[in-house]
């Protein structure tokens, strides 16, 4: 060993002998107790630290994995209808526009559309979620339109703010 390694070891035995003087001095009864005692703390280390949390990914795996599955799924569906969407070619201006037109129509008075060229601002105020999502998807199939801009918060009557869509127009 080196100086310093000596000299570390020399340290360290120092302070353990007062320990060892104590371990010498219990009876053989009381040395095998506190060996249990140990061997005791260490099957719950290992327990608490390598096995529980082992088996609590084990148990929780099926259930996140059948999440998952169902997150993927309904991913594909979305992935599926866009692709749909993209391959029917694009409605004539006035078919799209009176699709656009009908489907706001639906919303009352709580949504007023504004027609600005290729492009449609829907603004809303008090509009529930499931009418500005039955909305949207009304829009993406009847009037083959995109949403490209939206801007809404939540209040206490429901959604308000504005949703800007292009009409994908064709001759």
């Amino acid at each position: 060993m080196s100086g310093a390694n000596a000299a570390t070891a020399s340290g360290i035995a120092a302070k353990l002998a007062p320990l060892r003087a104590r371990w010498g001095a219990l009876s053989p009864r009381d040395r095998s107790m506190a060996l249990l005692g140990a061997g005791v703390l260490a099957a719950y280390a290992l327990w608490a630290v390598g096995l529980q949390p082992a088996l609590r990914t084990l148990r929780q795996a099926p259930v996140q994995i059948a999440a998952l599955d169902a997150e993927m799924q309904a991913m594909q569906r979305l992935a599926s209808e866009a692709s749909e969407l993209k391959a029917q070619p694009p409605l004539p201006a006035d078919q799209a526009t009176a699709a656009l037109k009908a489907a706001s129509d639906r919303l009352g008075d709580r949504a007023r559309l504004a027609l600005q060229g290729e492009r449609a601002v829907l603004t809303f105020n008090g509009l529930g979620g499931e009418a500005l999502r039955g909305w949207l998807s009304e829009v993406r199939a009847g009037a083959r339109a995109r949403p490209v801009e939206a801007q809404f918060a939540r209040d206490a009557q429901g959604f308000a703010g504005s949703v800007t869509v292009a009409l994908g127009t064709g001759s």
